[in-house]
């Protein structure tokens, strides 16, 4: 598997390629800005992306959805479907109060969590991590022991949730129930800061420690 991390956005958000070594298909994770970065890095590594797949709808996570979209076109959006009406306003992905007015084409596929989404060699499996928004998502990839988490958990933190439909008892919920429960040794991706692993989470997160 083949990962590279972006940083972009003035939030810093962490925006992901991700490609199967062998038949160069790839899914991108919460492109929130800086496209054109994003378009080079596919071109450079040769990668033909199938998927955007937004773990939320807040703006810093799908600013450069439409780039994107529009440069490799026959590639699916998806987002869960209590966040599909975040891409395309941006009172509701919150961009407005920033005054950026992040709007995404509508979602291709629209996800409900549990569904198994294949890219070449690699299988998704779209774990519902809601809490920092109601449609939070994360990205679970077994074989590869690896797990995109958005804006659920980070290295010593979870989400935010003092936001418009916010809920810190489901996010703590799903954590618990969704992400905890998956081997030490897989590798946490988040959608902020730095990597980490579920292990070093289970044991030193303050909010689960």
């Amino acid at each position: 598997m083949i990962i590279k991390k972006l940083v972009v956005g003035f939030l810093e958000t962490n925006c992901y390629i991700v490609g199967c070594e062998q038949t160069k298909k790839a899914f991108i994770v919460d492109p929130g800005a800086e496209s054109s970065r994003i378009i080079k890095e596919v071109r450079l590594k040769h990668l033909n992306p199938e998927y955007i797949i937004n773990t939320h709808g807040h703006g810093d996570h799908i600013g450069a959805n439409k780039n994107i979209k529009q440069e490799f076109g026959d590639l699916k959006i998806a987002v869960h479907a209590n966040d599909k009406d975040m891409l395309i306003d941006a009172s509701k992905n919150l961009s407005a109060d920033f005054a950026m007015n992040y709007v995404s084409p509508s979602a291709d596929l629209v996800l409900n969590g549990g569904e198994i989404i294949e890219v070449g060699d690699l299988q998704l499996e779209i774990l519902l991590t809601p809490g920092h928004t109601p449609g939070g998502i994360s990205i679970f990839i077994k074989k590869e022991k690896a797990v995109f988490t958005g804006d659920a958990l980070f290295r010593g933190s979870v989400g935010r949730t003092d936001l418009p439909s916010s809920s810190g008892a489901d996010l703590i919920r799903a954590i618990k129930e969704k992400l905890m429960v998956l081997d030490s040794g897989v590798v946490l991706y988040p959608g902020h800061g730095p990597d980490s692993t579920i292990g070093k989470e289970r044991e030193s997160n303050p909010f689960f420690a």
